[in-house]
């Protein structure tokens, strides 16, 4: 007569049931926290690729604003230019051209020249003209680096 109506047990989880989820969640935020993790390197190659996307809209603003446009940058930070009245000035009506650090610096910039930033700035023209010279912009920071490869007719691709 020891019959326990099934309905007065009573519901829940287990220790062990709720000890599994949470080593289940444990390794689960341990995979994601890993892979979100950037490396030196992915973290300038990043940087290459918002420049690279950058060089492309301040060439196609020369070509529409008519005028001469200029990616200038130093070993900490890059900026984007336009002539005006014979007189470099920074682009201050597009948010997207505003003045940026590099995630890294100093970060080492060389053309495909080989002429090395040493506290200079580093300056690539754009003409109002749909076709450039092809270049490529080197970012180094300790023994990573990045490049950006320019085909002179405004394809810029970060390597």
């Amino acid at each position: 007569m020891n019959d326990v109506p099934a309905l007065n047990r009573e519901r829940g989880f287990t220790l062990l049931e709720l000890l599994v989820v949470l080593v289940v969640i444990g390794i689960m935020l341990g995979v994601v926290s890993v892979n979100a993790l950037q490396t030196n390197r992915q973290k300038l190659l990043t940087d290459a690729q918002r420049i690279s996307l950058l060089l492309q809209v301040v060439r196609e603003e020369a070509i529409v604003r008519n005028r001469p446009t200029a990616f200038e940058a130093n070993a900490t930070s890059y900026r984007f230019l336009v002539k005006n009245d014979n007189r470099w000035e920074e682009i201050r009506d597009l948010d997207m051209l505003r003045e940026r650090e590099f995630t890294f610096f100093p970060t080492r910039l060389s053309l495909s020249n080989n002429t090395q930033l040493d506290g200079n700035s580093l300056r690539i023209l754009f003409g109002r003209e749909p076709v450039d010279r092809p270049f490529v912009l080197e970012l180094v920071y300790g023994e990573e680096r990045a490049v950006i490869r320019a085909d002179g007719i405004g394809h810029f691709v970060a390597e």
